[in-house]
């Protein structure tokens, strides 16, 4: 079973979310966009025809998105199969979150690292 396929995600907080996000608008030429993030399309041999994502957001600093971590970041992992991974993970004693979210966006998992860091693990829809 392949488990992570590459990087969905970058998320970390911000004291100010609209001044950061403007700020790496502005010098570093990021398209932030209203719902704060921006997205980045890339081709890869899993899809030739450009269909992959990376997306990069921001979120409020007491945003308890992250939680339990204590980390100011987290990365989403692509992966093939969630619910394989997620029953994997389990049987190797992998601290696995209960909740699993499915929308048309993709199924999303979490687990959490040694260090207590919170990993979001992405299933993407077809094309993305």
């Amino acid at each position: 079973m392949k488990r992570v396929t590459g990087i969905g995600g970058i998320f970390f907080k911000a004291k100010d979310p609209k001044a950061l996000g403007a700020w790496y608008k502005t010098h570093l030429g990021i398209d932030v966009q209203a719902w704060g993030g921006a997205a980045f399309r890339w081709k890869g041999p899993d899809n030739p025809d450009g269909g992959g994502t990376t997306a990069w957001s921001l979120f409020a600093a007491d945003s308890d998105h992250f939680a339990p971590s204590p980390s100011a970041f987290m990365i989403n992992y692509r992966v093939d199969d969630l619910h394989a991974l997620l029953t994997a993970l389990r049987a190797e004693g992998v601290q696995v979150e209960d909740k699993v979210d499915e929308s048309d966006y993709g199924k999303f998992g979490w687990v959490v690292d040694p260090e207590g860091n919170k990993v979001e693990l992405w299933e993407p829809p077809a094309g993305m």
